[in-house]
């Protein structure tokens, strides 16, 4: 599942949101780093519904324009459900080879370098 997948189906985890609503909580959610543009809402809006994961919930007109509302479905929570698993069994897979490689005998960490500070002895 794409991030933007991901994201989306979290934006819509708790209520039907139509698609400015979307882009505002995918961009919130991932702290301001994901900033999808129409397109690309529009294209995984599709994905998703083609697969059966998010659903028209209502269409309203609002000062003349039309807003779909859009809606997760069951198979869609068990899809957001199973790749939140995975990623936290990720997530926990790389801190635990963090720890083990920080107490591994004989591990070296490596001299900190960047601007300011040079490799080797001072």
């Amino acid at each position: 599942m794409t991030r933007a997948a991901f994201l989306v189906l979290t934006a819509l985890a708790d209520q039907p949101r139509h698609g400015y609503g979307i882009l505002h909580e995918t961009e919130e959610l991932s702290d301001g780093e994901v900033r999808l543009g129409v397109g690309t809402l529009y294209g995984v809006l599709d994905r998703l519904t083609a697969d059966g994961l998010i659903a028209l919930d209502r269409e309203e007109v609002l000062q003349g324009r039309l807003r779909r509302y859009h809606r997760i479905t069951d198979e869609g929570v068990d899809a957001l459900v199973a790749e939140a698993d995975r990623m936290a069994a990720g997530a926990g897979a790389a801190r635990r080879r963090l720890a083990e490689g920080r107490r591994a005998p004989g591990s070296v960490t490596p001299p900190a370098t960047g601007p300011g500070l040079a490799a080797g002895p001072a």
